[in-house]
């Protein structure tokens, strides 16, 4: 099994050592969709996975889901947090052990999720059904320094509830100067270049996992997707993620690295666990 470049305490000292450098922006890949971002000594995570729910569920399954890197953090030492945010149901991404831990460790934890699916979560999590706070298309909600504006996502297509509002969305969050895009698992779709162009991002956090249909699971963009879909929207910046987590449905970051350079597209990767940070 692979491990972090940081975990525990080592991860935690860093998160606090951040903290020292007000003025700029932080962000943490913990795995799969997983980031925690910083800003002004306030904390946002989008989509954290931080158990082995998946695993020990599927392992007496036809359908085994190897974990491939150690866990970052145990989430009951992020009693710093105050935003939550799942993109989709899917439990790399919307993670009950997680989130209630998480729930127990900030008395004043704000959970954001799609409004398709947020009597869903209220049941799935056995809390009050005003904890979540639901987004459709074009919504926004403002706290604690971030602002989240939803914007659909399609896994692999554009889903909706009845009531025509998507089940699978993808978040732009501001925080002072910056803008980041957290898409959650989504493919191409028509019209997705222009929906995002006009928020001038500055980092784009993006799936590279792929589609293949052996996997048996909804697939994402792939490494050459990701480039090509961040260089269309203008991104300064854009982090690969979702691989790296299950052996089953994983690949590599080459693709998307060879892309990036061809394009002349800025890029990161990270490790697990590895902090990136920036001014402006």
């Amino acid at each position: 099994m692979k491990l972090p470049l940081l975990a525990d305490e080592t991860f935690l000292a860093a998160v606090g050592a951040a903290r020292q450098l007000p003025d700029q922006l932080h962000l943490w890949w913990l795995g799969q969709s997983g980031f925690l971002v910083q800003w002004r000594d306030r904390h946002l995570l989008l989509d954290p996975y931080l158990s082995d729910a998946i695993t020990e569920k599927s392992a007496q399954s036809g359908a085994p889901r190897v974990r491939m890197t150690a866990r970052v953090v145990d989430p009951v030492r992020l009693d710093f947090i105050d935003i939550v945010a799942s993109t989709h149901n899917h439990a790399d991404h919307f993670d009950p052990e997680t989130l209630l831990t998480l729930q127990r460790a900030n008395s004043d934890l704000v959970l954001v999720v799609p409004e398709a699916i947020r009597s869903f979560v209220v049941e799935r999590l056995g809390c009050e059904p005003g904890w979540p706070v639901g987004l459709n298309d074009g919504e926004s909600m403002e706290i604690a320094g971030f602002r989240l504006t939803a914007v659909p996502a399609a896994h692999e297509t554009l889903d909706r509830d009845e009531s025509g509002r998507y089940r699978y969305l993808g978040y732009v969050v501001r925080c002072g100067p910056w803008t980041l895009y957290h898409s959650g698992d989504t493919v191409l779709y028509t019209g997705i270049e222009r929906r995002l162009r006009p928020f001038n991002i500055d980092i784009a956090l993006l799936p590279i996992n792929g589609r293949a249909s052996e996997r048996r699971v909804a697939g994402n963009l792939d490494g050459r997707e990701a480039a090509e879909l961040a260089h269309a929207i203008g991104a300064e910046l854009v982090i690969p993620c979702h691989y790296d987590m299950f052996e089953f449905n994983t690949s590599t970051p080459d693709l998307f690295q060879e892309t990036c350079r061809n394009l002349g597209q800025p890029y990161t990767i990270l490790q697990n666990g590895e902090h990136w940070s920036g001014s402006k």
